[in-house]
């Protein structure tokens, strides 16, 4: 058995060596056309997704691009009860604040931030914070990843419904025992792409001449974990503090599909300002964790919103704006509410450098 396999071998090698010779023939030619054929296709899908109107946008003239930046994460978290007396919790944690040096190629940005609580104290609490948000804006499509873990360093804002006026003590108080988990992805489309820019309010990639609007439409996952030790709330507030709001920990998956609306102004030469509402029908399911009260696992449809709002001066050579991007959830149960909201703030000055080939006689 082992002779005839080796006898086919004998005679099957001259064969492979003649089709490794001959690359104009065969599977070498099929393959080299058909990669050919792939490469055009992708920039064929590559030009569509960025074809614009240069009446309305001009593209990006250079290759290369240095900013600075000063971003700061924001977020709340308002629990209420849904009872006769109903009682709501304002909660936030103090503000990160972070400025990064971004070296830039065409549409890629990467760079590094430091946290600068910690470049001008020591702020214990910052380094149990992860941040991390990924951003892609293009004419025609779009998206977010982000993903968000907080330290405790959460501070209770605000009470409603649990002391009368006179026994409304002084809050804006530290408290432990409140910690967040998020992480998500977000994807859009952008219908009138060829007169509307997102790059133009969001990424400094496009430069919007003219005021145009477009509708927007597109879908979002994200995961929520919450975890809440009540004991370590104040001592007045905990005493009166109804069972509703008495959790461990809420956990809960957001399904949704958005559709908005978003609106660069040209209000000024190279300047731009943009607006961008984006309501959501979300499908959310979840489970909570609770010593005082059952909850029921929710199934249940809710409302969310994503909310851009961006002002940028853009005269291709420089830069320098400030933007807002903001997730907004609604979580609903019979005897429970839960409204929480984060997002980042930016404020960023740059320049682009090294024209494209296209553009350098122009």
């Amino acid at each position: 058995m082992k002779r005839l396999i080796t006898f086919f071998y004998i005679l099957l090698f001259p064969s492979i060596f003649l089709l490794a010779q001959n690359e104009k023939t065969g599977l070498f030619k099929k393959g080299k056309e058909l990669g050919e054929k792939a490469k055009e296709n992708v920039n064929i899908i590559g030009h569509k997704i960025n074809e614009i109107d240069s009446n309305y946008v001009d593209p990006n003239k250079y290759n290369f691009a240095f900013m600075l930046e000063n971003s700061n994460w924001y977020e709340y978290y308002r629990l209420s009860s849904n009872e006769n007396n109903p009682q709501r919790l304002t909660i936030a944690p103090n503000m990160s604040y972070k400025l990064g040096v971004y070296f830039g190629w065409r549409w890629i940005f990467l760079g590094w931030s430091i946290n600068l609580k910690d470049l001008f104290g020591n702020d214990n609490q910052s380094k149990k914070k992860t941040e991390f948000g990924l951003s892609l804006y293009s004419s025609m499509v779009g998206g977010d990843i982000y993903y968000r873990k907080s330290g405790s360093d959460f501070k209770l804002l605000s009470t409603s419904g649990i002391f009368k006026n006179s026994e409304t003590p002084a809050y804006d108080k530290d408290i432990d025992g409140f910690s967040v988990d998020i992480k998500g992805v977000n994807a859009y489309w952008v219908f009138n792409n060829k007169k509307f820019s997102y790059p133009a309010a969001y990424s400094q990639s496009s430069n919007q001449r003219r005021s145009a609007g477009s509708f927007i439409a597109g879908f979002s996952y994200s995961q929520h974990k919450i975890y809440f030790d009540h004991s370590q709330l104040p001592a007045p507030v905990l005493e009166k503090l109804s069972d509703a709001l008495k959790f461990n920990e809420i956990n809960y998956s957001d399904y949704s599909l958005n559709f908005g609306y978003a609106y660069n102004w040209v209000f000024a030469k190279n300047c731009l300002a943009d607006l961008s509402l984006t309501p959501a029908v979300a499908y959310k399911k979840s489970k909570v964790d609770s010593d005082v009260r059952n909850y029921p696992t929710l199934n249940d449809m809710n409302l969310d919103l994503i909310t851009r709002v961006g002002i940028v001066y853009n005269d291709s050579k420089y830069f320098a704006g400030a933007s807002l991007v903001m997730h907004t959830y609604d979580y609903r149960t019979k005897n429970f509410y839960l409204n929480n909201s984060f997002g980042t703030i930016r404020v960023y000055a740059g320049f682009n450098f090294k024209k494209k080939k296209e553009y350098r006689n122009k």
